[in-house]
């Protein structure tokens, strides 16, 4: 009897395919605690309390896949290493590192906003800066064009001199400033997370050498550790007015809804500032099916979001572009999401992998009326926009 040929695993990717992925195993090492969700409270009466949403099983996940999924040829990997303190002071003021140096001494502390400095945590964080500075040094030596910083902690909502959601040091917002300090003249930041990347915003929000775009739920300020609250009139000041926009998008706005923001506000906007390079900030919290967001992305959305910045790349950077992980709290589903994202940054011409959760139902028409208000908001109220 015949036996069933295997099914042909994807060709090796020719050399400008291969996203060079960044990680050190060190930073598993940084454990948020139990509490209810992610306050670190137990109220004494219940039985089981939910581990920190960003703890290291998402991490592990993500990394799995990307070793023995299917995109596994299409990867090379790359050991990541702890920042310099002299590093972080491009971003952060040196008063706010001692404060974090401070912490680790003590062995824990609550910065607020649901960021547990616990021991471990200080280590992983050096981690994921000197690993996401890692990858953008990558780019810019030419030794690759698409690199992938998969580091934890987070880091889009550090600000220059505070921690906030989850997040210790601007992971993003240091590899930017040295694209920056290396003679890069423009930089796009598009931030998928389901939150708004307010730290970098804030990094920035006084130039024009770096274009911030945020696409997230209309959350708002969630407390002192959060002050900006992601509308659009926070559009940057002085040399960087217009430069920092915002996309706070209504609950449940699914994969066509993002399409349609992304073609109608991302593109344009990416096409008329002509970036020497994309920094993607990808969150899987924006899922369907993510604890932490109401977003109902699926699989197809984040491929198709993939797809997009990659063209905008290949248009205006010679297809550079630097992808730093944010969020994604589904623990399984996440790495999923993950997996579609990089299937779309390589343009892969089909699916390597299912929707193991499938279709969640969408209405983009409100998202329409607010992407369309957005619009004429910009034309309206920024200059260059006009």
């Amino acid at each position: 009897m015949d036996a069933t040929p295997p099914s042909p695993l994807p060709a090796p990717a020719a050399p400008h395919d291969v996203i060079h992925v960044f990680w050190h195993e060190g930073m598993l090492d940084h454990d948020a605690g139990f509490g209810v969700f992610d306050t670190g409270v137990d109220p004494g009466f219940l039985e089981v309390l939910d581990k920190h949403p960003e703890n290291a099983d998402r991490m592990r996940n993500m990394v799995s896949i990307l070793r023995k999924g299917p995109l596994a040829p299409f990867v090379s990997w790359h050991s990541g290493r702890p920042a310099h303190l002299s590093e972080l002071f491009s971003f952060h003021t040196s008063d706010y590192v001692e404060e974090l140096v401070q912490a680790n001494v003590a062995g824990h502390k609550d910065l607020g906003g649901g960021t547990f400095m616990n021991a471990g945590s200080w280590g992983a964080a050096l981690l994921a800066a000197g690993t996401t500075i890692s990858a953008m040094k990558h780019i810019l030596d030419d030794n690759g064009k698409l690199a992938y910083a998969l580091v934890r902690p987070p880091g889009h909502h550090a600000q220059p001199c505070r921690a906030d959601g989850y997040c210790f040091l601007n992971n993003a917002g240091l590899a930017v400033q040295l694209a920056l300090d290396s003679g890069c003249r423009k930089l796009a930041v598009i931030d998928t997370d389901v939150h708004y990347g307010n730290g970098t915003a804030e990094g920035f929000y006084h130039s024009d050498n770096v274009l911030t775009i945020s696409l997230h739920m209309n959350h708002g300020s969630w407390g002192p550790t959060h002050p900006q609250s992601g509308s659009i009139d926070e559009v940057g000041e002085g040399s960087g007015f217009g430069y920092n926009l915002n996309i706070p998008l209504p609950n449940g706005t699914g994969d066509e809804g993002y399409a349609y923001a992304m073609n109608e506000l991302v593109v344009p906007v990416v096409h008329k500032y002509e970036p020497d390079l994309v920094v993607l900030v990808v969150g899987q919290d924006s899922s369907a099916f993510d604890p932490n967001g109401r977003q109902c992305l699926t699989m197809a959305g984040y491929r198709n979001i993939g797809k997009v910045v990659r063209a905008l790349a290949d248009k205006h950077c010679n297809g550079r572009i630097l992808i730093v992980q944010e969020g994604g709290y589904h623990v399984t589903y996440s790495a999923y999401c993950l997996h579609a994202t990089l299937e779309g940054v390589l343009n892969l011409p089909a699916p390597l992998l299912p929707d193991p959760i499938a279709y969640y139902p969408e209405d983009k028409a409100f998202t329409v009326k607010v992407v369309d208000a957005i619009k004429r908001h910009w034309k309206e109220s920024i200059p260059s926009m006009s």
